[in-house]
Order: structure tokens, then sequence, then C-alpha cells
């Protein structure tokens, strides 16, 4: 797709606050016909700017509202073990986010799960035996001032 327009960008703008919105709700709040937001809708699916539509959960309601951040430094530097390390957080489900860093840590991951043992089981009968991993320190979140899953745009 070529660069976004202001049109583009207002369609953006309002999916990610509401993915549900039909062309003739989003229509109005861009300000453009319903055919004209529909087949820029489609333009940006298809070039891949959406990539999808997901229903925004809230984590107390469902049981998963602990939230931490666990810093790795991977056991060896080396690509095979690099590799190793991302098969092992591929295959969790509580593991939301994973960053490789610069600095002292190998990697930053946002993890959510239900509560104190069933992170305590995650690190120390997951991560801590796995032979990629070197060292592991954890951070839990006592309370969340921000978060939202918006891109400025």
């Amino acid at each position: 797709m070529s660069e976004l327009d202001r049109h583009d960008r207002r369609i953006l703008r309002a999916l990610q606050e509401n993915g549900r919105l039909g062309n003739n709700e989003l229509a109005e709040l861009v300000g453009l016909s319903a055919s004209q937001c529909s087949r820029r809708r489609t333009a940006l699916e298809q070039s891949g700017c959406i990539s999808g539509y997901h229903a925004h959960l809230d984590r107390s309601k469902i049981e998963q509202s602990l939230i931490s951040y666990i810093s790795v430094t991977l056991h060896a530097h080396t690509t095979d073990n690099a590799q190793l390390f991302k098969s092992l957080v591929a295959d969790l489900p509580m593991v939301m986010e994973v960053h490789a860093l610069t600095g002292e840590m190998d990697y930053l991951l946002k993890v959510v799960c239900a509560d104190l043992q069933s992170l305590n089981e995650l690190i120390n009968n997951v991560m801590l035996p796995h032979a990629s991993v070197g060292h592991v320190k954890t951070a839990i979140v006592l309370e969340t001032f921000k978060e939202t899953s918006s891109i400025p745009v």
C-alpha cells in the first residue's frame, strides 16, 4: 500500500478504538461515504496495515490478573541457544510479549497468569530448568496506570 493519507489514518484510529464499527458508523466518524470507507478498509486489510480484529479481555474477570515482567539472560549466546529459547516461549500461552533487547538482559517477557503460584511454577518448573536459560529476574506489576494496544497513527 502506498503512504497513508489523513482518511486512512482516521479509519485506523477509529478501528483501533472499536474494531466492530460498521461502514456506516465509520463513515460518520471519519467524514467519508460508507462505500469509500468499505474500499479503504479492504485496502488497509489487504495491505496488512490491519492484521486482524480482536476482543479486548478484562483479565480480572477471567482470573488472569497477575502481570509480571521477566528478564532473561541466555545461558550461552549462540544462534542455536537463542532458537531453543524462542521455541520455549512460543509455546507458553501466558507469555504475552517477548522482546529481544540490548544491554544487560537478552529478553524481556510480559507474562499474565492467575496468581503467584502459577508464576512460580512457570519460573521454577519451566524457565529455570530449560537449557537455554542462564538467569531470570522477575518484576511483578502492582498497579497499571496506562495500557493500550493502539498504535499512534
